[in-house]
């Protein structure tokens, strides 16, 4: 006793070039690749994201209260735990941080205005030739 048979194929409305359409969107969504994070992020996730929740850096008593204290705390607790970063990681690190948290205006460079934050982390590094 058979309890039901289908007669006729599925039918669905993506057929013949809607389909591949369909197909070729759907791997593309699938292969784009997710948003870049910057190295300072990276390194901030990699490292720091384990001990240092978003509630470190809105607390009361949080010790950041500039852009060189920030730039210190990053370089105090990376020695701490022993990251060996170079200075280019410290600032990248502390952009990352006052992008996403602080928002301490940036540093003046000897003169001249404020740079923008692109230019923040050449600003502490200093300038490079043919730059």
């Amino acid at each position: 006793m058979t309890l039901f048979t289908m007669t006729a194929p599925l039918r669905t409305a993506a057929t013949g070039p809607a389909r591949a359409l369909l197909a070729m969107a759907l791997l593309a969504a699938v292969a784009a690749p997710a948003a870049a994070q910057s190295r300072g992020e990276l390194l901030y996730t990699t490292h720091c994201i384990a001990c240092h929740n978003t509630q470190v850096h809105w607390r009361a008593k949080k010790q950041a209260s500039d852009w060189p204290s920030l730039r210190a705390q990053v370089r105090a607790w990376q020695a701490t735990a022993q990251l060996a970063w170079t200075d280019d990681d410290i600032q990248q690190v502390a952009v990352y941080l006052n992008d996403a948290h602080y928002h301490f205006p940036p540093p003046i460079k000897q003169g001249g205005a404020a740079p923008g934050p692109a230019r923040i982390a050449l600003a502490a590094v200093g300038s490079q030739p043919g730059l």
